[in-house]
């Protein structure tokens, strides 16, 4: 099966590119030094719905630590990607570098979810994938359309991430969207605290809204949202104000001055390619 272009956060180079789950998952950036800090537990956040999230339960007070932060990022910027045959039949490897992860409760949510990926039939994991970040809008990868939608505004962001990423000397494949959440979070791996989890930072609303949009999907993704948002700086009330009316009223809409980011436009999907899509 050949992989879709904007599948994959490995295509990032010239880290960590390879076609097979890299050794490089279970080995923490050597640029991530910061001070061990305790999951936050994000306060519930209304959905479209009206409806409120019940805070997500570390039922752990001990401290993350950056190394664990960088495989929490590195397992999830894979995990986060199509599952084609390659991320599948690496399940041993997959299971390694979660176990590699020593704080109690980002293992147990890592796990839960390898449980799911490699106890479920590999056309059924494609299918519920496709559902949740291809068929979605409100649970798609793509972080700058939360805030921004198909707008200017959008592609401004977009260059400035890329900018970003080509100031540390790393560059995306071609048609790849510098915004994907596994390439976004590969990076925060790779340049490690400060710089590299900027982004992350900067578009902290966006993942809350999607942390929000799978919590009520039921996927057993959220998991990985949720311990990606437990160590994350927690909401300020300004960001849960905005997140609220961003969920209920969703992104700004426009259509003009896109084109020139590419024949596909800022769409939030797909993810794979389209024959995946009609599975």
């Amino acid at each position: 099966m050949n992989a879709p272009p904007t599948n994959t956060a490995r295509t990032l180079s010239p880290a960590t590119a390879t076609t097979t789950i890299p050794v490089a998952l279970v080995t923490p950036a050597t640029s991530a030094k910061a001070t061990p800090m305790t999951p936050a537990i994000p306060a519930p956040v209304p959905s479209a719905t009206g409806t409120l999230h019940a805070p997500v339960s570390t039922t752990s007070a001990t401290p993350v630590t950056a190394t664990d932060r960088t495989r929490l990022f590195q397992l999830a910027a894979v995990l986060l990607t199509y599952p084609d045959e390659v991320l599948l039949d690496a399940a041993d490897e997959l299971r390694d570098a979660a176990a590699l992860i020593e704080h109690p409760w980002l293992r147990g949510q890592v796990e839960e979810f390898l449980a799911w990926l490699t106890g479920t039939a590999p056309i059924d994991v494609q299918r519920h994938y496709v559902q949740t970040f291809d068929l979605r809008r409100r649970s798609g990868l793509y972080l700058t359309y939360y805030l921004h939608g198909d707008t200017r505004r959008r592609g401004m962001a977009l260059l400035v991430l890329k900018q970003r990423y080509r100031a540390h000397g790393l560059r995306l494949a071609p048609g790849e969207l510098p915004d994907l959440l596994p390439v976004v979070l590969e990076f925060a791996a790779t340049v490690g605290p400060g710089e590299g989890e900027a982004p992350l930072r900067q578009h902290r609303r966006g993942v809350e809204l999607l942390r929000a949009a799978l919590a009520d999907h039921g996927t057993p993704y959220g998991l990985l949202i949720e311990a990606i948002t437990a160590v994350l700086p927690e909401l300020t009330e300004a960001d849960r104000e905005a997140v609220a009316q961003l969920a209920l009223d969703g992104p700004p809409v426009e259509s003009v001055g896109l084109d020139s980011l590419g024949p596909d436009g800022l769409a939030p999907y797909p993810t794979c390619s389209s024959s995946e899509a009609q599975r």
